[in-house]
């Protein structure tokens, strides 16, 4: 039989109640607060990043590639579709590659415990789908409004599982290999300050030598919430921009490469840009084409570490301090345990297990809030935010198994690896003042 787990057992359960009645059950509170916390931190931390990068990449793409003097340009150099790559870049399943080995985040030095600092990997996933765009910037004009717009040319291999998540009214452009189509989809925001509506006519300039004018029609309005994109782009006939660029029905601005996991978004970029495009391509991230909002994202997770790391101390403060008040009360216990022959050891660890009682009553109520915190938000919306500010207008919440599963391990282990270094006052406790203690 474990004896001191014995004696914490009936402790915990006595029903008894006492001076630390009260305490203990604000330790729970406070922890089962902690644990909620960091649980619906990392719930919404996850979800900002998912949407708003799935927005990103679904406009986007998640890798680049143009002609090499391009420079992200809205009036790129065009390239040939006619490559060694396209569309069977798309065949692609999984690439492997070496990768600094890492502990606790950490790169890991060569030789380090007889390790290389080398480590072989394999991609999650490989490359969904490519397909060609081209770009070109005009202005349009209306009856008494100016609007300087990007038009973006696709083509029929483009993939609309994304857009049209984001179409609020009409519909997706029709290809027809025939005819050159004259529809545009423009977004939610262009069409309220231009005063346009579904089936209304739409003229854009265009710059040139001399200036060449074109009509449009509107057959759809998107709104991703990104003002980014919304502010920019319209979607229409990639021919039609061909035409005005003066092309050929073989030259495009450029493909976009789509993967099946952003997590193999560096090995995958390298292995398509080193081995699987010409000289004159150059293959870009969309990270490295919008800075600024990857860079917003990864702040986020700066926000996370400090929140959660505020938690565990505030968890494991209000633990000590517990444990040093049950400590005290039970001073008549312990001296009565080292009389009968207890150990300082076998008396810590009956307070150790109490401890773990109730931290584990705390994780169980963090959880039950926690999760449920996140599981309200997630079906019915009650956070709400400025779309302009945020790129959402309800705050995303993603919960992970295994993150939820980590924080509780990682908070129980902490919180009883402290409480070892204040359970030692058992020790200083001899036992015959403590059974006469009062």
């Amino acid at each position: 039989m474990n004896f001191p787990f014995y004696i914490a057992k009936k402790v915990a359960f006595s029903g008894r109640k006492t001076f630390s009645t009260n305490i203990i059950r604000i330790a729970i509170a406070a922890v089962a607060m902690s644990v909620a916390v960091m649980i619906v931190t990392t719930g919404l931390v996850s979800g900002f990043k998912q949407v708003i990068s799935e927005k990103i990449f679904g406009f986007w793409g998640h890798i680049h590639i143009e002609h090499l003097s391009s420079n992200n340009s809205f009036e790129a150099l065009p390239l040939e579709i006619d490559q060694t790559f396209y569309p069977s870049l798309d065949t692609i399943s999984k690439v492997t590659y070496f990768d600094q080995r890492t502990f606790l985040n950490r790169p890991v030095p060569d030789g380090f415990l007889g390790l290389d600092d080398r480590v072989t990997k394999e991609t999650i996933g490989g490359v969904r789908h490519i397909q060609i765009y081209a770009n070109k910037a005009g202005v349009i004009k209306t009856r008494d409004q100016l609007e300087g717009i990007v038009l973006k040319g696709i083509g029929k291999d483009y993939d609309w599982e994304f857009l049209k998540k984001y179409l609020i009214a009409g519909d997706t452009l029709t290809w027809e290999d025939s005819t050159m189509s004259n529809k545009v989809i423009i977004s939610e925001q262009t069409a309220q300050r231009l005063k346009l509506k579904l089936g209304d006519k739409l003229l854009v300039n265009f710059v040139e030598r001399v200036q060449i004018i074109r009509q449009f029609e509107v057959v759809g309005l998107y709104r991703t919430g990104l003002e980014e994109y919304d502010r920019k782009f319209a979607i229409v006939d990639i021919r039609q921009i061909q035409k005005l660029n003066g092309w050929s029905e073989n030259e495009v601005s450029g493909f976009e490469v789509f993967l099946d996991d952003i997590k193999d978004l560096d090995p995958i970029w390298s292995d398509v840009y080193y081995t699987k495009l010409p000289t004159n391509v150059y293959a870009s991230t969309i990270k490295e084409v919008y800075p600024t909002i990857f860079g917003w994202l990864d702040l986020q997770d700066t926000n996370e570490t400090v929140i959660i790391a505020l938690m565990i101390i505030v968890c494991f403060i209000n633990m000590t301090t517990v444990l040093l008040i049950i400590i005290l009360e039970r001073t008549n216990m312990i001296g009565i345990l080292k009389a009968l022959g207890g150990d300082n050891g076998s008396v810590r660890s009956v307070f150790l297990y109490y401890s773990a009682y109730i931290l584990g009553k705390g994780l169980f109520w963090g959880n039950l809030i926690g999760i449920g915190l996140c599981l309200i938000q997630q079906y019915f919306g009650i956070i709400t935010l400025s779309e302009e500010a945020y790129y959402v207008k309800v705050a995303p919440v993603s919960l992970d198994a295994w993150t939820v599963v980590l924080l509780n391990v990682g908070t129980l282990i902490i919180n009883i690896i402290v409480l070892i270094i204040p359970s030692y006052l058992v020790t200083r406790i001899t036992p015959v003042k403590a059974i006469r203690f009062k």
